[in-house]
C-alpha cells in the first residue's frame, strides 16, 4: 500500500508509533496530487514546499518528544474560503483577485496548533454559491460533476490527494460533494465550530466541517476543531461543549427515524435501494428503525432560499454594484434575484425557520438519529441541467442536490453523510444520519457502527496516476 492510501486514522496511529514519518507521508500525498490533479482540478494552489517544510517541523517536534495529538504530521487541504495569513482566499472567484488573508481563520490555526500540514487551498463553487464546482471533476468519473460548493475538498480526498479537508455547508455543500464522490462528509450543529475568517455565503445557514475518508477520520477532525474563539462574529465567544467522543459503541437501543415522507420522495431506485439496505444492517447491528413524518416539508426549499439569497446579496452588495462583470453568470443571476426580495419575504423565511426548528425538534424526542438518503441521485454528467423522475416531474440538478440536504441547515443540526453503495455505473451513494442539537456524538456513533462491518471501507477512486 502507498502512503497516500493510507487512512487519517491509520496514518496517525503509524506517525503516533514512530512507524511513519510526516516527511515521507506528506511526499506521497503530494506525489500523488500532482499525478491526478491535471485530470481531477481539486485544486485553486498548492504549497508543496510550506508542506514540506511544516511535515518536518512535525517530524523533529514527534522526536523529540512533543506530540500534539493525531492530526500531527498529517497533510490535509482547505476549502478556499477558508483564510490562511499571507495565502490568496480566492473563492474560486474573479473578484477576490489579489485579496491575501491578513491572518489565519479560527479553524486554520486550530489545524495549525493540532500539527496538521497544510498541501495547498481547493477548489469552490464560485463563493459557494452553487451545486457543480465547475472547475472541479468527480473522482470516480471525470464526464461527471463534482458536486459542490466543497467538489474540491471531496474529490481531493477521494482521490489520496489528501487524508483529510475542510469545506463548508449552507445548504448542502459539504454532504453533497462527500456523498457524490464516495467519501464521509459532516455538518456539525450551527455555531458549533468558528466561521471567523471564513468567507460568508450566509450568515445564518453556514456551516464549517470536515470530508474524511472514514467516520472515523471525521471524528478525529471534529475533536481537533470543537470550541469556539474570541473573535468569532456571530458565537458568543465564551465556552463551548468540549470535544465529543469519538463515536464508538453498540447500537443496541438505539432509535433511527426512517421517514416516511420528503425524503424518499423522487429518488433514484438506486439510491432508494441503497440506503434502505444501510438501514437494515443499522437493524441487525441493534438500532430500532422507528417511522417518522418530517414536518413543513414542503416549506423546505422556499425557506432555504429566503434565507440564503436575501443575505447572500447583503454580502456581496458592493462588489455587485462595483464589478458585476467579474462573476459568473450563474453566481451574479442569484445575487441579482437577491435585491428582488423584500424585508417582509426575508421575515416571514425567518419565520418559519424558527417553526421548524421546533417541529423537528419534537421529532428528536421520539428518535435519537434521523437516517435518509444524502442526495436523490448519484453524480450528473458534466453539464446537464435537469432530471427526470419516474412521476413524469422534471428538476433542476441543483435543486435536486439541495433538495435533502437544506433541512439540516435550516434547523441547525448536525448531519453526517457516509458511503453506501453504488448504482449500475459504480458512483458512489451516500446516506446521512441527523441528530439533535449538539448530538455529533450519536451520529458519528451510528455511521462508526455502520462503516466497522464494511469490507473495504474507507477506500480511495478508481483514479489511475
Amino acid at each position: 500500500m502507498a502512503l497516500f492510501e493510507l487512512t487519517l486514522a491509520e496514518a496517525a496511529d503509524a506517525v503516533a508509533q514512530g512507524e511513519l514519518s510526516p516527511v515521507e507521508l506528506t511526499g506521497s500525498v503530494l506525489e500523488r496530487l500532482d499525478a491526478v490533479e491535471e485530470r481531477l482540478g481539486a485544486y485553486v494552489a498548492v504549497a508543496s514546499e510550506a508542506a514540506r517544510e511544516s511535515a518536518a517541523l512535525a517530524e523533529r517536534e514527534i522526536a523529540a518528544g512533543r506530540y500534539r495529538g493525531p492530526l500531527h504530521g498529517i497533510p490535509f487541504g482547505l476549502k478556499d474560503l477558508i483564510d490562511v495569513a499571507g495565502l490568496p482566499t480566492t473563492a474560486s472567484s474573479r473578484v477576490r483577485a489579489g485579496h491575501v488573508a491578513p491572518a489565519d481563520s479560527a479553524v486554520a490555526r486550530r489545524l495549525f496548533d493540532a500539527g496538521a500540514v497544510l498541501l495547498g487551498k481547493t477548489h469552490t463553487h464560485e463563493f459557494a454559491y452553487g451545486l457543480t464546482t465547475p472547475q472541479t471533476r468527480n473522482a470516480w468519473d471525470q464526464g461527471r460533476i463534482a458536486g459542490g460548493s466543497s467538489g474540491g475538498s471531496a474529490v481531493a480526498v477521494a482521490a489520496g490527494a489528501a487524508t483529510f479537508a475542510l469545506g463548508t455547508d449552507t445548504g448542502g455543500s459539504i454532504r453533497v460533494p462527500a456523498a457524490l464522490n464516495g467519501v464521509v462528509g459532516l455538518k456539525p450543529t450551527y455555531d458549533l465550530l468558528s466561521r471567523h475568517g471564513v468567507t460568508s455565503l450566509s450568515w445564518s445557514l453556514d456551516h464549517v466541517g470536515p470530508l474524511t475518508r472514514t467516520v472515523r477520520d471525521a471524528a478525529l477532525v471534529l475533536s481537533a476543531l470543537t470550541g469556539h474563539g474570541s473573535k468569532d462574529p456571530v458565537g458568543p465567544g465564551a465556552a463551548r461543549p468540549g470535544c465529543p467522543p469519538p463515536g464508538e459503541g453498540s447500537l443496541t437501543g438505539l432509535r433511527i427515524g426512517v421517514p416516511v415522507n420528503y425524503y424518499f420522495d423522487r429518488v433514484s431506485p438506486a439510491v432508494e435501494t441503497a440506503v434502505r439496505g444501510a438501514l437494515a444492517q443499522l437493524s441487525d447491528l441493534g438500532a430500532e428503525l422507528v417511522e417518522v413524518e418530517i414536518p413543513m416539508a414542503r416549506y423546505v426549499q422556499a425557506t432555504q432560499w429566503g434565507l440564503m439569497v436575501p443575505e447572500a446579496t447583503a454580502y456581496h452588495e458592493r462588489a455587485l454594484r462595483s464589478v458585476p462583470e467579474l462573476y459568473a453568470p450563474d453566481v451574479r443571476v442569484l445575487l441579482e434575484a437577491g435585491e428582488l426580495l423584500s424585508a417582509g419575504d426575508y421575515l416571514r423565511a425567518q419565520r418559519a425557520r424558527t417553526l421548524m426548528r421546533q417541529a423537528w425538534g419534537r421529532v428528536l424526542e421520539q428518535v435519537d438519529v434521523i437516517a435518509a438518503p444524502t442526495v436523490p441521485m448519484t453524480a450528473a454528467e458534466v453539464g446537464q441541467d435537469t432530471v427526470e423522475w419516474p412521476d413524469g416531474t422534471t428538476e433542476s440538478v441543483s435543486d435536486a442536490y439541495v433538495r435533502l440536504s437544506a433541512p439540516a441547515n435550516i434547523t441547525g443540526i448536525p448531519a453526517l453523510t457516509l458511503p453506501v453503495g453504488r448504482d449500475h455505473a459504480g458512483l458512489p451513494i451516500g446516506m446521512q444520519l441527523m441528530g439533535p442539537p449538539m448530538g455529533e456524538a450519536l451520529v458519528l456513533r451510528a455511521g462508526r457502527a455502520y462503516e466497522a462491518v464494511q469490507d473495504g471501507h474507507g477506500g480511495l477512486a478508481p483514479v489511475a496516476a
